[in-house]
């Protein structure tokens, strides 16, 4: 399944709004976490890094970082950050076996189809070194729709996220729940969860 091209094209066209949308997570406090359990040097992947704000953090902590996005925009811009290497890819580019110590999937699984969470996740598992960190953020609700600006999403709730890691492998241990308004000006709900492989 290739990265759904109506989605990708509001993310080239908004780009730099998208930008300003990430501006205020500079200390996100899970990012934080997230950086803080891992060891020194480890190597993340940032997976859909948007613009590159989390994986720049990480980099600037002191990790390697190889940052994925579908969208040639957002990665033109994550591969000016030093210590950062930015590829364009999509979910199912992910072929790698225990490469990472952590990986950062932040708000960008939310855009594959339901059908295909499985699969990503499995190939997300096998990527993950052994005992490795998962976080997963996606928006909380039923179905799949797209959004005002026309981008494709698909809704979870928490039992069926937790439902969907524990099949791929993963042991989550702490998830954070919450609100906030996005690039399309809707007040959405969200779940973050953290998992070990």
């Amino acid at each position: 399944m290739t990265a759904d091209k109506q989605t990708l094209d509001v993310y080239a066209a908004k780009r730099d709004d998208y930008v300003r949308t990430t501006e205020d997570h500079a200390d996100d406090p899970q990012l934080t976490a997230f950086i803080g359990a891992l060891p020194s040097g480890a190597h993340a992947l940032d997976l859909g890094c948007g613009p590159g704000w989390a994986a720049a953090q990480m980099a600037g902590a002191g990790l390697t970082v190889t940052a994925t996005d579908a969208s040639p925009e957002m990665v033109e811009l994550a591969s000016h950050i030093a210590g950062v290497t930015a590829r364009v890819a999509s979910f199912d580019d992910i072929t790698e076996t225990d490469a990472y110590d952590g990986i950062w999937a932040h708000f960008s699984l939310l855009h594959a189809p339901r059908a295909d969470m499985p699969r990503h996740l499995a190939a997300l598992r096998r990527a993950l070194k052994p005992g490795g960190l998962f976080h997963i953020g996606m928006k909380t609700g039923e179905g799949a729709h797209r959004d005002a600006l026309g981008r494709h999403y698909t809704y979870y709730t928490a039992a069926e996220l937790h439902t969907l890691l524990t099949d791929a492998g993963f042991t989550p241990f702490s998830s954070h729940t919450g609100t906030d308004k996005g690039l399309a000006g809707t007040m959405d709900p969200w779940i973050t969860i953290a998992a070990h492989g």
